[in-house]
This record gives C-alpha cells, sequence and structure tokens, in this order.
C-alpha cells in the first residue's frame, strides 16, 4: 500500500472494504447475509419505520434485494448468530463478541452505582430478575400486569419495570432473546447466550485493541477519530495506545491522505494491511443514515465532501431535504438524496423529495432511477410517485414515466426545486 493516497483513493479503498460496489449474486442467501455483517462488524438499529427499518438497508446497498425474512431469522434466532448490544448505539453484534464489550458493561455499572443514572430500585430489579427465572424470556408487556403496575418515572417515561430490563441489559445479567412486533424480549444471559461466550473475560485494554483493528478493518483507511467513533468508544488515549501496537504489529500501516487535515498538518491515518484499492469503484446504492459508510457526519464529510444531517427531529418547516432522506452513492461518490415513504396501503414508493449534490456525474438520474425501481419492488410496492419538491425531481419523474404528487405538507416556500447547470447530472 503506498504511503499517500488521493480523497478518491481513500473513498474507493473505504467503499471496498465495507463490500460496496461488489458483484451482486442471482440470489441472496442467508450465509452471504451473515457474510456482510461480519465485515461491518455491526448492524445499527433504528425504529424508523417511514420506508424500511434501518437495518434492513445496508444489506439491499451491497447486496440488492433480498429476502428479509432470511435477515429475520439471522437476527431474531433465539441463541442466534447475532445479539443486540450498546456498540455503535443499539446494534447487533456477533454473539461471540459479547465478551468484547465487558468493558463497556463495567461502565454502564459504574455509572449508575455513582449516579443513579436509571433510577431503579433492588426490589424491582430483584423482582425483574425472578419473573425471568421462572417463565424465561419475557417483554415488559408480558412481566407488567394490572396489579403489579409500577408508577411511570421520569426516564423517557418508561415504566419501572423497562428501566430495570434496560439496566440489567446495559449490565451484562440480561441479553434480548429477538423481538416480537419489533419489542424487544429480555432473558437472562444464560438463557440467550451460549456457555462458551459466557464465560470468556475479556480484559479492557484488550478489548479494545480487538475493536480498533475491526474498526480499521472495516473502514480501510481511518484516521484516530474514525476508530473512536465505530464503536462509541469515546476515549482517544486507548484508541491512540491500541493503534500503535497495532502498527508496531504490522497491522495497520501509517499514510496520508491528501486533504485530510487537523488545523494545518495533515491528519494522521491508518490503513489495515489487508485494505484493497481498486482501480474503479462501479457501486451504486441507497443508504440509510445509519449506514457506516456515513454514519460518522465528520468522516462522510471529510471523504464525500457531504454535510448530513438528518431532519426528523427538525421542525417540519425548518426540513432542508426531507423527514428521512437517504444518500445515493453511484461510483465512489454520494451524489444526492432522497426522501422515501412506503404508502403500503396504496401500494405506491412516495419519492417526497430528491436532491443533487453539486456536479453530480453523467448517468447518475438514470442509475437512481434503476435504485428506485428495485427498493419499490424490494418493498413490495406497486408503483413509484414522485413530488415536485427537489432539483433532481423533475430528471427521475421523467425517467421512471411516474405520476407525480405534491409535496409533503412541511415543505418551506423557500425550498423550491433548483434545477441549474451546476446541480443537474451531465448527460451523455
Amino acid at each position: 500500500m503506498r504511503q499517500t493516497l488521493s480523497r478518491a483513493e481513500a473513498r474507493r479503498l473505504s467503499l471496498r472494504a465495507q463490500g460496496l460496489g461488489a458483484r451482486r449474486p442471482e440470489q441472496v442467501t442467508g450465509r452471504q447475509l451473515r457474510r456482510e455483517i461480519q465485515r461491518m462488524a455491526t448492524l445499527q438499529i433504528d425504529s424508523v419505520n417511514v420506508f424500511a427499518r434501518s437495518h434492513y438497508l445496508p444489506l439491499l446497498s451491497r447486496l440488492g434485494p433480498y429476502d428479509v425474512a432470511l435477515l429475520d431469522r439471522l437476527l431474531f434466532a433465539r441463541r442466534g448468530p447475532f445479539v443486540e448490544f450498546w456498540a455503535h448505539q443499539a446494534s447487533f453484534i456477533a454473539a461471540e463478541d459479547w465478551p468484547l464489550f465487558g468493558f463497556r458493561r463495567r461502565q454502564h455499572l459504574e455509572r449508575h452505582a455513582t449516579t443513579d443514572w436509571f433510577r431503579v430500585d433492588d426490589a424491582t430489579l430483584d423482582w425483574v430478575r425472578g419473573e425471568l427465572s421462572s417463565r424465561g424470556p419475557l417483554r415488559p408487556a408480558d412481566i407488567e400486569d394490572d396489579a403489579r403496575r409500577t408508577p411511570r418515572g421520569p426516564w423517557w417515561d418508561w415504566s419501572s419495570v423497562k428501566r430495570a430490563l434496560e439496566f440489567l441489559w446495559f449490565t451484562g445479567e440480561v441479553a434480548i432473546a429477538g423481538r416480537r412486533g419489533f419489542q424487544r424480549v429480555y432473558g437472562l444471559v444464560e438463557q440467550v447466550l451460549p456457555a462458551a461466550v459466557l464465560g470468556r473475560e475479556v480484559p479492557g485494554d484488550e478489548a479494545i485493541r480487538e475493536l480498533v483493528l475491526r474498526a480499521a478493518r472495516a473502514c480501510g483507511v481511518a484516521t484516530l477519530s474514525d476508530l473512536d467513533d465505530y464503536w462509541r468508544l469515546r476515549n482517544r488515549p486507548a484508541v491512540a495506545r491500541a493503534v500503535a501496537e497495532l502498527v508496531e504489529a504490522g497491522e495497520l500501516l501509517p499514510v496520508r491522505v491528501e486533504g485530510w487535515a487537523t488545523g494545518a498538518r495533515p491528519a494522521p491515518a491508518w490503513v489495515h494491511r489487508a485494505a484493497v484499492l481498486p482501480r474503479a469503484m462501479e457501486a451504486a446504492a441507497l443508504l440509510t443514515p445509519f449506514d457506516p459508510v456515513v454514519w460518522f457526519r465528520e468522516r462522510s464529510q471529510r471523504l464525500f465532501d457531504f454535510t448530513y444531517r438528518i431532519e426528523i427531529y427538525t421542525p417540519a418547516p425548518r426540513r432542508r431535504y426531507g423527514y428521512y432522506s437517504l444518500p445515493v452513492l453511484v461510483g465512489d461518490r454520494i451524489v444526492g438524496r432522497v426522501d422515501l415513504k412506503a404508502d403500503r396501503a396504496a401500494s405506491v414508493l412516495l419519492v417526497q423529495s430528491a436532491w443533487w449534490e453539486p456536479n453530480p456525474p453523467a448517468g447518475a438520474a438514470e442509475r437512481i432511477a434503476v435504485l428506485l425501481r428495485e427498493a419499490a419492488a424490494w418493498q413490495g410496492l406497486e408503483t413509484i410517485s414522485v413530488s415536485r419538491w427537489g432539483d433532481a425531481t423533475d430528471d427521475l419523474a421523467a425517467l421512471l414515466r411516474a405520476p407525480r404528487h405534491q409535496p409533503p405538507d412541511h415543505q418551506p416556500p423557500d425550498h423550491q426545486p433548483r434545477s441549474t447547470a451546476a446541480s443537474r447530472p451531465a448527460r451523455g
């Protein structure tokens, strides 16, 4: 691997490390889904279901349309290959990686001991432990009944039972045994995880070194902040020590990326020893906001010159791009974003808005139109309708020969489509 990379090379190297741009299989198997999750090392969860829940989308981005029931069997099976934990936020990890997060569970326990973080009393904890022990894995609603319903508490208005279950999960006595209707099912760890996993202890420094190594492999090329963020370690000194040890071991190689800087100086960066730099990147994908390619906003700015903000919590009149816009990758660039909504009752994929990034390449609109057709079919939707909000909507509607609908009611009056020579894709 060369000692200096251009930004374009860094993008291609990073995208290949994430499994993007590879040839798609004709039919996606459970084994291929498992391989891609292992490549990313974690799969973040988000409950928003306006188009599709976030954990389904990274596999669509990498493999194309697939049967989500295959993924559900991998992720939600009791004693299955994956389990939920607080990795990069709430995420799926390999069940065998549970011991790597022992240091985090200890941190959670210490935080609660000093701040009463979860505001839950010992009597409730003991009662919840007893319910799980005698009855097996349960939802909070299965434990709470009218006779023993506890007063609502101040933390997100959760009940004491819900807070107790979350505390026991954060600190390692409980694991997630699946979901019903996307509601977590909690079980004692011995009811969910293999005994061999529970019998392993990993010292904190060793665990962080291994997590940094996995982050480096998943990123391809990364700065210290990238490696720290991948698992939300928030411990730069420990990450720096791990990087130094991995460089000495030959696992990471120092590199300079043109344009990556800390102030006036080049930002230190490292390449994983197994990283592959492709000559070209033929990727085309819709990305969830929680895809590792874009989930760290500082990195997506550095790699793609892409400024991104999820606008779910932005007041409707102030939204710039839409409720839940998805970045669109074409080649090695983020070329635009589309805000999608599945109208399942009418069997329509609604393109609520669509926007170009500056100077999208020739053919970008055609590639996005294909992605939208695939997305609609994947969700079992028969037709596509395109709104008139965004400077990419006319291009996409024409290619899709799609009916048009009025923009969402929250469209700000000053955010009209801005079709300009600088923002529309070149033809040819």
